[in-house]
């Protein structure tokens, strides 16, 4: 149990509950997909959530049941009472920060962006910092604030909202003419509230390029796990559930045999070592560099780096030097220059890099 993480979890009521009705089809908000997503995470030793509660009484008996601590905020005037919301939670999070030194993360449930300022000061305390809010009125600001964050429309638990329009049809009456019904047109039949897919080819690009990153900084093997909190502190709504896979190691599994990663045995069970593809995929781009430019500069002229990147992608429609870890076309030529596949330089004349394949 020492070494679970303590989780304090803070509800701003008003602002989850009337966004997951406004913005999920009139759907009730329900509490019991965020606390399955917080016990996935740790131990949580505190629940408390603020509103004016005269507003929401069917909820209280929901949030009772799941030992969730109500905080009465008495309606005042509009603004002021949300704003009184607002700051009581706040204040209850820094005096918890400061007397409870055994809790380590903060949830803080809202969409809202006067919050930005508590989790910088909570992350400022080192105390890690998980956002949740409902996607459609949750603000820009907030998300890349927090250590990671939950969209409340994509836990697990949370159902799809009903698909608007829909009417049912009229009773056939007795007497009257019924004519054949017309074709229906055709109409996009994912549920409403459905994303497409994300674009796993990304992914293998933004993995790609993590990877190499941590492998530059000389801080020892980069890990699943490691890996997976640097995602997450790139974009903390980041979720391999997204991309259509079940946990992080299916994914990893899933780039592996695609070799835009290798997996080896790590130091614990269950996280191995992630690394990029020494040879391989790199080789064979490294020697499509080298034809492309022995190509364009037969008689042994230079080849300015200026769109040769196109020339690359006529021979190779699928090349991308991202998903071999490389931030850009020119580190990739300096790689491939280093490697001795052929001859980089600047020329000031050119006011270009120029590329030779080496005698």
């Amino acid at each position: 149990m020492d070494q679970e993480d303590r989780i304090a979890l803070f509800l701003d009521y008003e602002n989850l509950a009337l966004g997951a009705r406004d913005h999920r089809g009139g759907a009730d908000f329900d509490f019991r997909p965020i606390a399955d997503a917080l016990a996935e995470r740790g131990r949580v030793v505190v629940r408390r959530a603020y509103a004016d509660w005269s507003y929401f009484d069917e909820d209280r008996r929901m949030l009772t049941r799941s030992h969730v601590e109500l905080i009465e905020i008495p309606q005042r005037m509009g603004a002021s009472r949300k704003n009184a919301a607002d700051i009581k939670m706040a204040v209850d999070a820094i005096e918890l920060a400061f007397e409870r030194d055994y809790i380590s993360t903060f949830v803080i449930c809202s969409g809202d962006s006067d919050f930005t300022p508590l989790v910088h000061k909570l992350r400022e305390l080192n105390k890690r910092v998980i956002g949740v809010g409902v996607e459609g009125s949750t603000s820009a600001l907030l998300p890349p604030a927090c250590d990671e964050f939950l969209y409340y429309d994509r836990l697990e638990g949370v159902d799809i909202p009903p698909t608007r329009g829909q009417r049912a049809r009229p009773a056939r009456q007795a007497g009257v003419d019924q004519r054949p019904p017309e074709p229906e047109p055709e109409v996009d039949r994912r549920p409403a509230g459905e994303e497409p897919g994300r674009d796993v080819d990304a992914l293998a690009v933004l993995v790609a390029q993590t990877v190499a990153g941590l492998q530059g900084s000389a801080n020892g093997e980069v890990t699943a796990s490691r890996l997976k909190r640097t995602l997450l502190r790139k974009d903390p709504t980041f979720s391999e559930s997204d991309y259509g896979f079940r946990t992080f190691g299916e994914l990893l599994r899933h780039l592996a045999e695609r070799t835009v990663v290798e997996l080896a045995e790590g130091p614990a069970k269950g996280d191995p070592e992630v690394s990029l593809p020494e040879h391989g995929d790199r080789e064979v781009a490294f020697g499509l560099l080298r034809g492309v430019v022995a190509d364009l500069g037969s008689g042994g002229n230079p080849v300015a780096l200026s769109g040769l990147k196109n020339q690359v992608r006529r021979a190779r429609p699928d090349f991308s030097e991202k998903k071999l870890g490389y931030r850009s076309f020119l580190q990739f030529c300096k790689a491939a220059a280093t490697a001795g596949v052929l001859d980089l330089r600047w020329s000031p004349e050119a006011d270009d890099y120029l590329l030779t394949t080496p005698n």
